[in-house]
């Protein structure tokens, strides 16, 4: 592999790693193995910490290649649980409030979820990357500052129940770029007359790069000596 001129690689990012965290592990390596002291990586859509699955590396030239990645289709299986949320719409944050969930049925949920397949526009959660006058929201969330966050076009192809045993569900999600995932628990909470936050997260794929297919950091490293 040529990492210079370009490459493009897909790494299945560990819990409690941030998309940012990957990529300056992923660049050290690269750099200590190729004997340079710099080198230009980049990944292509950012995943929570809390997430775990596909994230996209771009490397050298590679890296103007990002934008167009972005485009892909991704899948996750996102568990929830219904009845509580948390000002994060994860578990980053405690519980802050409970609701009921009793009247929450496999009908009730399955018709619930067909109102959020197709383009709509979504508010991402506060704590998040996204910028607002220059800093990120997350940052300001932590500092106790008021954020208002304006809603985004998305697309999500299709919901799919993969489990229900209340108050935890999981589901699979088709989405385009953008899409926040906390978001869309916290809004199907809201649909359903109840509230609801995740558990769990992970990126199965993107495009058609399965987490199957992906490199660990550890895997990378071995790649690498045996070059």
């Amino acid at each position: 592999m040529d990492f210079l001129a370009g490459e493009i690689l897909a790494f299945d990012k560990p819990y409690r790693m941030t998309s940012f965290q990957l990529v300056a592990k992923v660049r050290w390596l690269l750099c200590r193995h190729l004997g340079v002291k710099c080198l230009k990586v980049g990944h292509a859509g950012t995943l929570d910490p809390l997430a775990t699955g596909v994230e996209i590396v771009c490397t050298g030239r590679a890296t103007k290649q990002i934008e167009r990645l972005q485009l892909h289709e991704k899948e996750y299986i996102a568990g929830l649980r219904l009845g509580a949320t948390t000002p994060s719409f994860d578990l980053e944050h405690p519980v802050d409030a409970t609701y009921p969930y009793d009247h929450i049925t496999p009908e009730l949920l399955h018709d619930t979820l067909r109102r959020f397949e197709g383009d709509m526009e979504q508010i991402p959660p506060v704590f998040s990357a996204c910028k607002v006058a220059g800093d990120r929201a997350c940052d300001l969330a932590r500092k106790g500052r008021d954020v208002t966050l304006q809603p985004k076009r998305i697309h999500i192809e299709r919901i799919e129940v993969v489990n229900f045993a209340l108050p935890d569900v999981t589901l699979r999600v088709t989405c385009g770029k953008g899409t926040y995932i906390r978001s869309l628990a916290r809004d199907i909470g809201r649909a359903l007359g109840s509230g609801a936050h995740l558990t769990s997260l992970r990126r199965t794929r993107v495009g058609d790069i399965t987490a199957e297919r992906c490199y660990t950091i550890d895997s990378f490293a071995q790649t690498l000596y045996r070059q």
